[in-house]
């Protein structure tokens, strides 16, 4: 019987104990903790976020220069990979897309600024476009033809 136990109590060690390795490793990636060790020194007013520059290609994993106190350390940061690549450090209240543009098969919507994320410069107003969808949508009222 106590051989039993300690077979058990191997077993739960060994599932337990790379779990909590594994959550250790999540909190050392970057992100999140990076920011507050860095600003816990200064002010959000003191602290200046540079852009984020992917590793490769435009967009993806990257890192970006904080500046605190003539201080200058690299923190991980993300660019997304879709058309809002120009203002991922602005956040925009956008409206519905428009109807798509047949002479340049793209459709456009607008944005007002609703907050700037790490003292970015952003504009007020900015319009965005994306391809149309090469698909038409149905009405609720067309079925399909067999």
């Amino acid at each position: 019987m106590r051989s039993l136990f300690a077979v058990i109590f191997l077993l739960l060690l060994a599932l337990i104990v790379p779990t909590e390795a594994s959550k250790r490793l999540k909190h050392q990636k970057g992100s999140k903790h990076d920011h507050a060790k860095v600003a816990s020194e200064c002010s959000s007013a003191e602290t200046h976020y540079e852009k984020c520059v992917p590793q490769s290609g435009d967009c993806g994993e990257g890192l970006r220069d904080v500046t605190c106190k003539e201080r200058t350390e690299k923190i991980a940061c993300r660019i997304p990979c879709n058309w809002k690549k120009e203002i991922v450090d602005c956040k925009y209240r956008f409206g519905q897309w428009g109807e798509c543009d047949i002479s340049t098969n793209t459709k456009s919507r607008s944005g007002t600024l609703k907050r700037a994320m790490f003292n970015a410069e952003c504009q007020t107003n900015v319009k965005v476009s994306k391809p149309c969808s090469p698909k038409l949508k149905k009405t609720t009222g067309e079925k399909k033809s067999s």
